[in-house]
């Protein structure tokens, strides 16, 4: 699909192709609110920014309440809320992201007992990439 982006005045013509969400950049979930972002930048139309949805839950990996809880940005890790052994219920927020100044939190899309947290305060994580294992 081609695509036309204008930059600070500057008109850029761009091929986007959409993954299969196997391929771990978009998943079905965050499919409609991506191809929104693009339809409005390619409107000309001023930037809205959408209302407050609360903690953004990541989809898991794997099934049943197994599987791990997946980043749905690039950021960095600010605060984390929960640690190996912990029981957590579904929404609850497991932690908290920062890109380009603005933090999200990451809710827990199952409920399940905390196997690992392969991250640390302060980690660059890219997007896709396992923040929380559950078991």
């Amino acid at each position: 699909m081609k695509l036309k982006i204008t930059v600070h005045g500057v008109a850029y013509e761009v091929d986007v192709e959409v993954l299969d969400p196997g391929e771990g950049f978009l998943t079905a979930t965050s499919l409609p609110r991506a191809q929104a972002r693009v339809q409005r930048s390619v409107s000309n139309s001023a930037p809205t920014v959408p209302p407050a949805a609360g903690p953004a839950k990541a989809a898991p990996t794997g099934g049943g309440n197994g599987g791990s809880v997946t980043s749905p940005i690039a950021g960095t890790v600010v605060e984390i809320k929960c640690k190996a052994g912990d029981d957590v219920t579904e929404g609850q927020v497991l932690l908290v992201i920062e890109a380009m100044k603005m933090k999200t939190s990451i809710a827990a899309p199952t409920g399940g007992k905390v196997k690992s947290v392969p991250v640390a305060v302060g980690d660059t994580v890219r997007e896709s990439q396992t923040l929380v294992e559950l078991a």
